[in-house]
């Protein structure tokens, strides 16, 4: 039977992610404003982020060498960025500077009780092109890891998908926000991670229980012949392969406080470990840990550094991979 946690085989040092730039302008107040209403708030937090940013972040500070390709404005936010990228030693030389479109921006207003809405105008990130992602593909070429989510326009998502693929680099795709997804995508991807919630999505039905989220991973990895990372919370995550047993990987609990950042942590800790050649359980241990420390900090930028890792996971008195479990075996 096939092992489970077989990917691809990594040939290349380096992480390569390929995503957006959203500057968030946070508000704080008692409770959300009513329609024309003008609400005085409690407090404002500006902080670089968008889940490619975030990503990247994750993946240097998970000590894998990342360089990020994307588009910014040429406005102080754009600048607050490229800053932002070389205090982390990311490579930005596959960043484009827009001089006609702003650097992309998230609003969201979040009430005391936790709850928020939030207002995306993406700007630059929308003028990502094909043409964009060929100029730059040696970014993509010279990786042995590539990172995508869906916060970029898909003909260029897409284009990234297609060099790399044929230049033997490793594609993840975490695949948020939700947006249907061509079969022709799936099938230039190596693992793909997806949350619980934009599973059920692509699916059309929401899964009442752990055994029917890992049969709708389980027929996306068959269909498309790749590895399926689902998380699924303070539960863990399940790992799907084709004709491989479905397992689970437990998680690490601890008492959070904001788990806004706990996805991207976990997909950019994930993608820099798988290139810096480390085998996929010990993998998805170190960026479920380094997901779980996230979640207990507030605010952007939250993911830990290697030796914090290190030091969650001695704290705890375990090692970088979780119990496994199998939950069934494919037919």
């Amino acid at each position: 039977m096939p092992d489970p946690f077989t990917v691809p085989e990594v040939s290349r040092a380096g992480l390569c992610v390929v995503g957006s730039f959203m500057m968030d302008l946070i508000a704080y107040a008692e409770r959300q404003p009513r329609p024309g209403e003008t609400l005085i708030g409690y407090d404002f937090v500006q902080a670089p982020g968008g889940k490619g940013f975030n990503q990247a972040l994750a993946a240097a500070r998970a000590g894998a060498p990342t360089s990020m390709l994307g588009r910014l404005g040429t406005d102080s936010f754009g600048d607050e960025f490229l800053a932002a990228l070389g205090a982390e030693g990311i490579d930005c030389s596959g960043v484009i500077r827009d001089e006609k479109t702003g650097t992309g921006v998230g609003h969201p207003t979040v009430a005391r009780d936790g709850q928020n809405a939030i207002v995306v105008v993406p700007r630059s990130n929308s003028s990502l092109t094909p043409d964009d992602i060929r100029e730059h593909r040696c970014a993509i070429t010279s990786a042995g890891v590539m990172l995508l989510q869906l916060e970029l326009p898909m003909p260029a998502v897409l284009e990234a998908a297609r060099i790399a693929h044929e230049a033997g680099t490793l594609v993840i795709l975490n695949p948020a926000p939700f947006s249907p997804l061509p079969d022709e995508l799936l099938d230039l991807c190596d693992v793909i991670v997806p949350n619980e919630v934009e599973l059920a999505q692509w699916a059309g039905r929401r899964p009442a229980d752990d055994g029917q989220v890992a049969e709708l991973a389980q027929n996306l990895a068959d269909d498309h012949g790749l590895t399926v990372i689902v998380t699924i919370g303070d539960r863990g995550s399940l790992i799907c392969a084709p004709m491989s047993p479905i397992t689970r990987v437990g998680a690490h609990h601890v008492t959070a406080v904001d788990t806004v950042g706990a996805g991207d942590t976990f997909c950019g800790h994930l993608a820099a470990l798988l290139s810096m050649g480390s085998a996929l359980p010990r993998a998805i241990g170190r960026a479920s840990a380094a997901a779980a420390i996230t979640v207990t900090r507030r605010g952007g930028n939250a993911s830990p550094t290697t030796a914090e890792t290190d030091d969650f996971l001695a704290k705890a008195g375990q090692g970088p991979t979780p119990l496994l479990t199998t939950a069934r075996t494919s037919s």
